[in-house]
C-alpha cells in the first residue's frame, strides 16, 4: 500500500487533502508545516510549505496523483509515491476499506 508525499503551498494545503480524501482517493492526508530550500529558475529559494502525506492503495494512487496535478497552484509540484512494506494489518483494512 502506498502513501503519496507532496508539498504545497500553505493556502492551498487545506483544498487539496479535502478533495484527496472527499473523492475517495485517499483514507487519510496528515498535514506536516515545513520549510522548504530549493533551486528554482537558478537562484535559491526558501519558502513555507505543507507535506501532504496522502494513504492510498495501489488502485487509486494513479488516480491520486493525476489529481493533485490538475489542482495544485506550482509548475513542477513535488508528487511522490512511497511504497509500503510493512504495515498493521487493521490500518491496511482501513484505508483499502475508505478508498474507491
Amino acid at each position: 500500500m502506498p502513501t503519496v508525499y507532496i508539498t504545497a503551498p500553505p493556502e492551498a494545503a487545506d483544498a487539496l487533502a479535502e478533495t484527496i480524501v472527499e473523492n475517495r482517493l485517499a483514507a487519510c492526508v496528515n498535514q506536516v508545516e515545513t520549510t522548504s530550500t530549493y533551486r528554482w529558475q537558478g537562484e535559491i529559494q526558501r519558502d513555507e510549505e505543507v507535506i501532504l502525506l496522502a494513504k492510498t492503495t495501489d488502485d487509486a494512487s494513479d488516480d491520486l496523483i493525476a489529481r493533485v496535478q490538475e489542482l495544485h497552484p506550482y509548475d513542477v509540484p513535488c508528487i511522490e509515491r512511497f511504497d509500503e512494506r510493512d504495515v498493521l494489518e487493521s490500518f491496511a483494512t482501513w484505508r483499502a476499506d475508505s478508498v474507491e
